[in-house]
């Protein structure tokens, strides 16, 4: 999937600035999906609207400039649900805190158990969010999706919480070497 993918996906279901498309893609419903920016939505945008598979509208606002709100066209449907048949590339997972707990024998404990409590937090506002979402879910496909971020972040939560006494000793619970 890419950027232009998300923009035809996020379309798909209703008109939307770039704003609201980027608000969608950082931190809303379709956060868990790709990472994409400004940077590269409204280059997206440009192209679809160049090859006909969306088009947007001029719409004034008392006291602020006027706004960009894209529609999907049915070109940008057909591509769309053509796009999808390419299927998925693998799951790609990075994180900085795994790379953190590589060198946790060589950190300060104190330091590796809070980031760790760090880390539980996000998960569980991760979590929290997914369960909002979860409550508001009306169609079986969002609520597929949204059951499936929630069981990896339960796993993610729940192997953290078990294991966390792996990466907490730091370097202050080695044994220091002879002088």
């Amino acid at each position: 999937m890419n950027v232009r993918s998300l923009c035809l996906g996020i379309l798909w279901f209703d008109d939307a600035t770039g704003y609201e498309i980027n608000k969608l893609a950082a931190e809303g419903g379709f956060s868990h999906f790709i990472e994409a920016s400004y940077g590269s939505i409204y280059p997206a945008l440009n192209k679809l609207t160049d090859e006909g598979l969306v088009t947007w509208r001029e719409e004034t606002q008392p006291g602020k400039p006027a706004r960009k709100v894209y529609s999907i066209t049915e070109e940008g449907r057909a591509a769309h649900l053509q796009s999808l048949y390419e299927g998925p590339k693998p799951d790609i997972f990075k994180s900085e805190f795994l790379f953190l707990c590589l060198y946790s024998n060589f950190l300060d404990g104190g330091f590796m158990r809070r980031i760790t409590d760090a880390q539980i937090a996000q998960i569980e506002e991760g979590l929290e969010r997914l369960h909002d979402a979860s409550a508001k879910c009306d169609h079986p496909e969002s609520c597929f999706a949204i059951g499936y971020g929630k069981a990896l972040h339960e796993a993610a939560l729940g192997y953290l919480k078990e294991n966390r006494n792996l990466i907490e000793g730091g370097a202050d619970a080695k044994p220091q070497a002879a002088e």
